[in-house]
């Protein structure tokens, strides 16, 4: 998805404008064409104010339409025909596109369930889920009454399309879509910062693999240079960060037993809000560790 400013975005014919949005919201591009009149846009969360209030102000047949153009989760035979490649995107960037047997179990069986009861497919903003996070929320979605379910569908079609806004154009203001993850070790044994702690981030499954988010090590500050997740939404989830500090203590003359009492550390934490920041520090002694969500 190439870039565009908002200045231009502004100032492009209708046609470039819609052309410009296209892929925003899945296959309507009747949104766009009836958000250009109302340009200029003084930065992107007008220009997303917009858009949701042009879907929210529509028919319910529009709405309707609106939402059975979007795709099944995980659905094998769709995939084959094609997404659009903001849907392709986002679906493997979640790991629906390598789900093992029993998950492609669940998502049919929960698939299938959801349309049988509402007439019109499942939606959420994958980038901000885990696997196991989708299938939790499609059982207890399943429970509501069609009415509530259009409109959930329609506030996770705002989620989807500040997301792909946020991809696509360039504005002084910004949608509050991102969230991040951080860590700090702190060597409690020498009051002071823990440098070169190999760090690995590990997203936890209960029907598939786990799967490996980061590797990283941390810096002269006891930091990593990067967070661990940053520039998207964290993921809800269930997740394991592993530090591995036997090495760390042996270079420094830190006499241990052998094998070492601590030798790789598992801290195993969930995220819940997508938007906010996660800060999970390690306290560790030869002989003891300790952690607490900080800001």
């Amino acid at each position: 998805m190439s870039q565009i400013s908002l200045v231009d975005l502004n100032a492009a014919s209708q046609a470039d404008f819609v052309a410009a949005l296209a892929n925003v919201v899945e296959y309507s591009p009747w949104i766009a064409e009836q958000i250009a009149v109302r340009r200029p846009f003084a930065g992107i969360n007008q220009l997303h104010a917009a858009l949701m209030a042009a879907i929210q102000s529509a028919e319910p047949d529009a709405q309707l339409a609106l939402i059975r153009a979007h795709p099944d989760l995980a659905n094998k035979t769709q995939r084959a025909a094609g997404l659009t490649a903001e849907s392709t995107d986002e679906q493997n960037g979640a790991g629906l596109d390598r789900l093992s047997d029993a998950e492609y179990a669940a998502f049919e069986r929960v698939n299938n369930a959801y349309r049988e009861k509402f007439g019109f497919p499942y939606i959420v903003c994958v980038r901000r889920h885990t696997k196991d996070s989708v299938l939790r929320d499609f059982e207890t979605r399943l429970l509501n009454i069609g009415k509530t379910e259009t409109r959930r569908a329609i506030e996770e079609i705002g989620r989807i399309s500040a997301l792909r806004l946020d991809q696509l154009v360039i504005a002084d203001d910004k949608l509050k879509v991102h969230g991040r993850l951080s860590t700090h070790v702190l060597d409690n044994h020498a009051g002071k910062p823990a440098p070169s702690i190999p760090v690995e981030l590990v997203e936890l499954s209960a029907l598939g693999e786990n799967r490996v988010i980061a590797r990283t090590v941390t810096n002269a500050d006891g930091r990593t240079d990067q967070p661990l997740i940053g520039g998207r939404p964290l993921p809800i989830g269930r997740y394991e960060l592993k530090f591995s500090v036997a090495k760390y203590y042996v270079e420094r003359n830190v006499p241990l037993s052998d094998p070492p009492f601590l030798d790789e550390i598992p801290l195993r934490f969930a995220i819940s809000d997508p938007e906010s920041h996660y800060h999970v520090p390690l306290l560790v002694t030869p002989w003891s560790y300790a952690t607490y969500r900080g800001s």
